[in-house]
């Protein structure tokens, strides 16, 4: 009882105090919720972890937890992501909670007094290692400092207390590792090999939700998220974007844009006929979103490109094509190559996925004329 009581009493002074800063209780709790849904907990370990912050952001007498940031090759698109994030950011909440001891694109020193809080940090051991983009292999491809940057992974890596690579650049070499890939980048897990684990945060750039998320489960509640097998934590890749798609009910009664910009795509007809990979993208894009959960590429009219997927750009490209040769679940073995969609595909979807249609309340109107009005 005695340790409830201090604990109920520390999140009430941390309240307090980020109230101050601008952000409301109602806020701050409302967002412990969500990353506990996001990490696939009950509501009531939202408080939990409310608590948890609190009580880090109080420890005056122990050091913050230690976060290590490298910058390899990619376009810092994710400490971008980061940043921007709004309220309730991932920068005012957990960022506040730990100490980000290096990450060249937001710190304050630079040249030799930088390179003092990596090996600071390095020396200390136990710290989160966040890095963003791929690792040049080859000699002087890649370097910081006057060190190849795979020689700065080789000294980070074995003192980390986990290890998360964020962003497409680092889970499998992205876009700087695209044919014919002259410096030889390697994705984070693929250089360290299997003596390491790494968390893979893709997409890009990584979605901060996703990342606070993470950081949450590694930090603040010491548990490393169940991976699939890329390394990317089940809660957020479980599914594909299809499954969760809002124009999926179009995709069920055969309605497709047939031309980007046509009519069709303000009617949020299925944008699978002009490239959209959703049916083979694992990703929690629909309901995370971006910008404050505004919006996500699908949803403003652009077809997924499949940028959370292993072997992305290379084997996604073009990105406004159909992908041949690749079956899409659930749909009797139209592939995604085919051509003849329309009233075939109206067809094949009436036993497997009709229900879902119904469920969502479409019409199945293009079933007679081949899937179009």
């Amino acid at each position: 009882m005695a340790t409830e009581t201090r604990a109920s009493e520390g999140l009430d002074k941390y309240l307090e105090l980020i109230e101050v800063r601008g952000v409301s209780r109602r806020t701050f709790l409302k967002y412990c919720g969500a990353t506990a849904g996001m990490l696939g907990l009950s509501a009531s370990q939202g408080g939990v972890i409310a608590e948890a912050i609190a009580a880090e952001a109080d420890n005056v007498a122990a050091a913050r937890p230690s976060v290590v940031w490298l910058n390899f090759a990619s376009d810092s698109g994710c400490t971008e992501s980061l940043l921007k994030s709004s309220y309730p950011s991932a920068a005012e909440l957990i960022l506040d909670t730990i100490s980000m001891d290096y990450n060249e694109t937001i710190m304050a020193p630079s040249g030799e007094a930088a390179e003092k809080s990596r090996k600071d940090a390095m020396e200390a051991g136990g710290y989160l290692l966040v890095v963003e983009g791929g690792v040049p292999t080859k000699d002087g491809y890649g370097m910081i400092a006057g060190m190849n940057m795979t020689a700065i992974l080789d000294e980070m890596a074995p003192n980390a207390a986990a290890i998360i690579a964020v962003g497409s650049c680092a889970t499998f070499g992205g876009v700087p590792a695209m044919d014919p890939n002259p410096s030889e980048i390697e994705g984070i897990q693929e250089y360290l090999g299997d003596d390491f684990t790494v968390i893979n945060l893709d997409m890009c750039p990584v979605n901060p939700r996703n990342l606070a998320a993470t950081i949450v489960s590694v930090i603040v509640l010491e548990t490393v998220p169940e991976l699939d097998e890329y390394g990317r934590p089940l809660i957020f890749h479980g599914q594909t974007i299809h499954d969760n798609c809002e124009r999926r009910a179009h995709f069920d009664a055969g309605n497709f844009v047939e031309v980007l910009g046509d009519e069709n795509e303000g009617k949020g007809y299925c944008l699978y006929k002009v490239g959209c990979k959703g049916p083979m993208t694992h990703s929690n894009c629909p309901d995370v979103r971006w910008n404050d959960r505004t919006s996500w590429c699908v949803g403003a009219g652009g077809p997924c490109i499949g940028c959370a997927e292993h072997g992305w750009p290379d084997e996604f490209a073009g990105f406004y094509e159909r992908l041949a040769g690749v079956k899409i679940p659930g749909i009797g073995g139209v592939e995604a190559g085919a051509d003849k969609l329309g009233a075939g595909l109206a067809v094949a979807t009436a036993g497997g996925i009709a229900v879902h249609a119904v469920a969502t309340g479409v019409s199945k109107r293009g079933k007679e004329d081949g899937g179009s009005e």
